[in-house]
C-alpha cells in the first residue's frame, strides 16, 4: 500500500515540480503584499475554465488554485458557496455541452489552507472551447488562441489519439525496464519509487488489484517490447541510385530493422542511422581531421525523435528510412492530426499538437524532445546553416513523411 500515490501526495509532487506546459498555479488572492484580498470568484472560475480547456487541447494537464506562482500555498479564503462555483467551473466554464476529459476536480487542505485540484486528459474525440466559443492550448507555460480546424475527429484518428493512454491487463512493473524508471524517476523527484513516479505522470493508476499500467508505460519502457506491441521498430533501407525499383531490379543493398521500448530505439535508431550521415573526411580548421556530413546530425535527430514521438502506435507498421543517393526519407506510421496541415508546418509558426500525449509527455519533462512544431522550427534552420535545400513535407491518410535532400539550396534555385 506505500506504492499508492494519494491525492495529498501528488498535489505536493505538483508543487515541486513548478510551473510548466503540464502544470500551472492560480492565486485566490489579489492585491499588493501585505494587503491582499480575495479575488472575484468570477475571475477565478473563468482562469479554471481557461486552463482546463487549454490542457484539454494541448496534452493534458493541472491547475492549483490558492497557490503562487513559486508554488506558495496561500489558500483559499472564499465561503464554501463560492468555493462550490469554482469546482463547478468544469461545466459553467466550458462551452455548452462539452465534457471535458476530467480527471480531478477536488478541495483538499494543504499547511492548514484550503486548495483546489483540476486534472485533464488530453481531448481524444474533440477540440474544446469555451463558453463564448473561443478555443485555446496550452503550450509551454502559456495559454494561446487557437483555431477550431474540426470539432469532430474521424475514426482511426480517435483510436490513434486514445492509443497510448489505454490500460493493459497482465502487465506489472517487473515487465518494465525498472533500473531505466528509477534512475528517471529519481530525476523527476528525487527519492520518487518507481511505482509513484509511474502514477504522478499518468502512466498507471492503482486500483482494487493493484497498479494498472497503461500503454504508454509499455512502449517506453518495456523489457520485452514484442510482447505488447508487433512493430516498436525501425527500417533501414539503403537503396543504391534514386529510385526504388522492383522485382527483377529491386535494388535495395541493405535492409535492417532494430526494435526496443522507445528509450532503446531512440538509441538504436541514432547509433544505426549516424554511419550513413557522414561521407568523407577532410582536412579543417588547425590542420586536423574532420568528418563532413551529409545531413546536419541534429537535424535528423529531431526527426527520428519526432517520428518515434509521434507515430501512430495503433497501426502495427514500423518507421522506415530509406538512404537514397540524393536524399534521406524518414517515413512514419499514421497521417498527420487533423489539427495540423503540411502548410502549418512549412509555415514554421511552432504549430503544436502531440497525438501520444504520455508518450510525449515524458519525453518532453526528461529534455529529449520538442513539439512537432517547434522541432520542425529547427530542422529547418540547421538545413538552411548547411546550404541545404529545405525539407520536403507529405502527408497522406496512412503515414507522414519527411525528406532531406543532399543537393545544396543554390544548386536546387
Amino acid at each position: 500500500m506505500d506504492d499508492i500515490l494519494l491525492l495529498a501526495d501528488k498535489v505536493r509532487n505538483t508543487l515541486i515540480l513548478g510551473e510548466s506546459h503540464f502544470r500551472e498555479f492560480k492565486s485566490a488572492l489579489e492585491g499588493r503584499p501585505g494587503n491582499k484580498k480575495p479575488r472575484l470568484t468570477k475571475s477565478i472560475c473563468a482562469d479554471i475554465g481557461e486552463a482546463l480547456v487549454s490542457f484539454s487541447n494541448a496534452d493534458g494537464g493541472a491547475i492549483l488554485i490558492g497557490v503562487e506562482d513559486d508554488g506558495t500555498i496561500t489558500g483559499i479564503p472564499h465561503s464554501e458557496e463560492e468555493v462550490q462555483s469554482m469546482l463547478n467551473a468544469i461545466h459553467s466554464h466550458v462551452y455548452k455541452d462539452q465534457q471535458l476529459p476530467l480527471n480531478n476536480a477536488n478541495k483538499l487542505v494543504l499547511e492548514n489552507k484550503t486548495i483546489l485540484y483540476f486534472s485533464v486528459n488530453k481531448g481524444t474525440t474533440m477540440i474544446y472551447q469555451l463558453p463564448d466559443g473561443r478555443c485555446v492550448r496550452r503550450k509551454d507555460k502559456s495559454t494561446l488562441p487557437a483555431s477550431v480546424d474540426q470539432i469532430q475527429f474521424e475514426r482511426q484518428e480517435i483510436k490513434s489519439r486514445e492509443y497510448d493512454s489505454q490500460f493493459v491487463d497482465g502487465a506489472i512493473v517487473t515487465d518494465l525496464d525498472v533500473k531505466l524508471l528509477q534512475g528517471i524517476a529519481d530525476q523527476y523527484i528525487k527519492g520518487l519509487s518507481v511505482e509513484r513516479y509511474l502514477q504522478q505522470i499518468g502512466l498507471a493508476e492503482y486500483a482494487q488489484n493493484g497498479l494498472r499500467l497503461k500503454k504508454a508505460a509499455l512502449l517506453l519502457f518495456a523489457i520485452d517490447i514484442d510482447r505488447w506491441h508487433p512493430r516498436s521498430q525501425v527500417r533501414f533501407l539503403k537503396v543504391k541510385g534514386n529510385t526504388l525499383d522492383s522485382g527483377e531490379k529491386y535494388n535495395v543493398i541493405s535492409d535492417e530493422t532494430v526494435k526496443g521500448n522507445i528509450f532503446e530505439l531512440i538509441l538504436k535508431s541514432w547509433e544505426h542511422l549516424r554511419p550513413y550521415l557522414a561521407y568523407k573526411t577532410e582536412f579543417g580548421t588547425n590542420s586536423k581531421f574532420e568528418q563532413k556530413y551529409i545531413y546536419p546530425e541534429d537535424a535528423v535527430r529531431e526527426v527520428i525523435l519526432n517520428a518515434i514521438a509521434h507515430r501512430d502506435y495503433s497501426i502495427t507498421n514500423a518507421i522506415e528510412i530509406y538512404i537514397f543517393n540524393d536524399r534521406m526519407e524518414i517515413k512514419s506510421p499514421g497521417a498527420l492530426l487533423s489539427t495540423l496541415t503540411v502548410k502549418n508546418l512549412y509555415k514554421l509558426e511552432g504549430s503544436h499538437e502531440s497525438r501520444n500525449s504520455l508518450i510525449s509527455k515524458v519525453l518532453r519533462e526528461n529534455k529529449l524532445m520538442r513539439e512537432l512544431g517547434e522541432g520542425m522550427i529547427r530542422i529547418f534552420s540547421l538545413m538552411q546553416e548547411n546550404e541545404l535545400e529545405k525539407p520536403e513535407l507529405y502527408s497522406n491518410g496512412l503515414w507522414f513523411r519527411v525528406t532531406f535532400s543532399n543537393k545544396t539550396a543554390h544548386l536546387s534555385n
